[in-house]
């Protein structure tokens, strides 16, 4: 099959469009024919070696976390909840980035959802509401995300607002008005951030999601009071200098299976969206990569195979 490889840690140009053996499906295993694949920061981050201590890695690898797809082979005992045919999307345990895949955790895709809008939709979905979730964020508290115009952000600003938090959040004035559309109240990032929090949200932050990195920690803390308690950061490598949390993942898999049915749901009734705001074929993954690693894309690049 076609799958995008790399032997070594580096930039974009280790990536390589080749030829590698379909995973055939032990017992248990479901194999999916890949349609669409997500592109996400971590695909990056991984590729230069940088998240090993989470992630480690076995060369030769194939990138990609989140896929969307159709059912093409069932291992031993794995017939009980999917049939060949089927529309799943979900989580890959051999990497996206390929022609065919073994399913970690999948769900059925609904027929209303487009393949493109699914594959966007698992890593920003699981992440959002993992750290909200470790946030213990309720009706009523303010919330300070870092980076909503990303597609995590933009998940977790309207699951916060559906749950009646109010969320501060910082972009560059560009995706402003796309914020205020979304429900949140937006600030620019840079020097002088924390005064221009303050002024939006005289009543203080009560937890604090940090989505972008880029040495957020230090004015979330001094937004909390001088407290590192609810500040969470899934951008910031050096979290633990500060006393914060770094969060990778670590979520039961029926709580992730739940979430993707869930968070399916709410985009087929329009509650929930993931704009996908450009597609590439799979010989250009090292594009997709380099932009995504730019760091200004709002919403979901998106390959298709």
């Amino acid at each position: 099959m076609r799958a995008i490889i790399y032997d070594t840690f580096g930039g974009a140009e280790v990536l390589r469009l080749g030829d590698t053996d379909k995973p055939v499906p032990g017992p248990g295993d479901v194999r999916v024919k890949v349609v669409t694949v997500g592109v996400n920061p971590l695909d990056y981050k991984r590729r230069y070696g940088r998240v090993e201590q989470f992630y480690p890695t076995t060369f030769p690898a194939v990138p990609g976390l989140e896929f969307a797809g159709v059912v093409d082979a069932l291992g031993d005992g794995a017939g009980d909840e999917f049939a060949v045919g089927d529309e799943v999307f979900g989580w890959t345990r051999t990497g996206a980035y390929a022609e065919y895949a073994l399913a970690g955790d999948i769900v059925r895709k609904p027929a209303a959802l487009s393949f493109e809008a699914a594959a966007a939709l698992p890593v920003a979905g699981e992440t959002a509401q993992r750290v909200l979730d470790l946030l213990g964020l309720t009706t009523g508290e303010t919330l300070l995300l870092h980076g909503a115009a990303g597609a995590v952000g933009q998940v977790a600003v309207q699951l916060a607002v559906a749950g009646g938090a109010t969320v501060v959040g910082t972009a560059s004035p560009a995706n402003h008005d796309f914020l205020r559309a979304l429900g949140a109240v937006p600030v620019a990032y840079g020097a002088g951030l924390a005064d221009r929090v303050r002024s939006v949200a005289p009543q203080g932050v009560d937890a604090v999601f940090d989505a972008a990195g880029q040495d957020a920690l230090p004015v979330s803390i001094a937004l909390r009071g001088g407290t590192t308690d609810r500040i969470v950061t899934i951008a910031d490598m050096n979290a633990a200098e500060h006393g914060v949390p770094f969060s990778a993942g670590g979520t039961p898999s029926e709580q992730i299976r739940a979430g993707l049915a869930a968070h399916a749901r709410l985009a087929v009734e329009g509650r929930l969206a993931v704009p996908v705001v450009e597609t590439f074929p799979l010989a250009d993954a090292a594009k997709a990569q380099e932009l995504s690693e730019a760091g200004h894309v709002r919403g979901k690049l998106v390959i298709t195979v």
